[in-house]
């Protein structure tokens, strides 16, 4: 069977999908993709959900962070992704600084993404702060996703990208802002560089699943972007990466032995020719 054939045998995957697979017990499957090669490549491999992450900042167009990515770039790559999310839910993030100004903003933002970048569900960062947003654009029909722990467009609040639920006062602030999350009406929650018991806590104390990422393994799923996963960029990935290949070293040998083909007169070939 081909990997189209085996596209049109799986059943799109809808935002009620998700909870039922908590109470299910079965794991979730979340893949971070930025344009249609790497979305159809999540696509067909049976993801249930693909987010188009504001991580494609730095993993496809070279920032040095998520925030100097803008509402239109995310639309730009979200409709790029939608076109190849044919069974996966879609699901794109808001930016830095795209709904935190208010709960109308946030829901603008949201209908942006969703209306000209045919996302099915966005996902935005914060606990209490940004329940009300959450709230709102629940409430006009579109799925959220919540984010809670290490906050990449929070990195400078943070200190830096550090594990997040070391300390009992810390703690006590994700566990809260996991439920104001849960409570403003969003259907699940990404757990990013948490301490793995304190993420465990956390899944078991919400009825909507938890999407780990440097999490541990009691998550309800897990999400990695897809560049990591497959290697596409040089250099080690971080802790909490398991590389499944070599894309990169792939693409830079391919191009080497075209260069050589090319400059030895090998390439083209009298079968290249019309």
């Amino acid at each position: 069977m081909s990997l189209e054939q085996q596209s049109k045998h799986q059943r799109k995957r809808r935002v009620h999908h998700f909870p039922m697979l908590k109470q299910r017990g079965k794991k979730i499957v979340i893949v971070t993709a930025y344009d249609y090669p790497t979305g159809l490549a999540a696509d067909l491999a049976g993801a249930d959900a693909i987010l188009v992450g504001d991580s494609l900042g730095m993993v496809a167009l070279g920032f040095g962070s998520t925030i100097p990515v803008t509402v239109e770039i995310m639309i730009h790559h979200t409709a790029a992704v939608s076109r190849a999310a044919k069974s996966a839910f879609l699901i794109a993030d808001m930016p830095f600084m795209s709904y935190k100004i208010s709960p109308e903003q946030a829901l603008q933002t949201a209908g942006r993404l969703v209306q000209e970048g045919g996302a099915e569900a966005v996902k935005l960062e914060g606990g209490e702060e940004v329940a009300p947003a959450i709230a709102k654009i629940v409430a006009a029909g579109i799925p959220v996703m919540g984010h809670v722990g290490l906050m990449p467009q929070s990195v400078h609040r943070h200190g830096g990208y550090r594990v997040q639920g070391r300390d009992e006062e810390t703690v006590g602030e994700l566990l809260t802002a996991a439920k104001a999350v849960e409570d403003a009406g969003a259907f699940s929650v990404v757990l990013e560089a948490v301490d793995p018991e304190v993420a465990a806590r956390i899944t078991a104390s919400l009825s909507i699943p938890t999407i780990g990422i440097g999490a541990g393994r009691q998550c309800d799923g897990q999400v990695l972007v897809l560049s990591d996963l497959a290697g596409m960029l040089p250099g080690d990935p971080p802790k909490f990466v398991r590389r499944y290949g070599t894309v990169f070293e792939a693409l830079h040998h391919a191009v080497q032995a075209f260069a050589q083909d090319v400059r030895s007169g090998a390439f083209p070939g009298e079968e290249n020719e019309y």
